[in-house]
């Protein structure tokens, strides 16, 4: 249950902020919404995840996992660019949340 939790609150990560961005600046009201209602998802469901995980490591793959699919998703759904230095970087997120499971921390 506790990797669900993290993913679910992974995944409304991840859509709050694509909202935010389609929101533009808050002057879209529906986008404005989802944003908030994801924000406060992506918070209850990390909150649960770390009562059996470590805070620093579900907070380490909440924030690294959102951060490299945010930004695949920024450049998928608002053409945003991607370089080979973009890439090697969300590379070793990826990299970092990989070891983080192989160390034992995610559980």
């Amino acid at each position: 249950m506790t990797i669900l939790f993290l993913a679910l609150a992974v995944a409304f990560e991840v859509g709050w902020a694509l909202s935010m961005k389609k929101s533009e600046g808050f002057t879209r009201v529906n986008w404005a919404a989802a944003t908030v209602a994801m924000y406060l998802l992506s918070v209850v469901f990390l909150a649960l995840a770390s009562k059996k995980m470590e805070i620093g490591v579900a907070y380490a793959l909440w924030a690294g996992s959102g951060v490299a699919l945010i930004a695949v998703g920024g450049v998928w759904l608002f053409g945003e660019s991607m370089n080979l230095a973009k890439a090697a970087s969300i590379a070793l997120i990826v990299a970092g949340i990989v070891g983080l499971q192989l160390a034992g921390g995610g559980h």
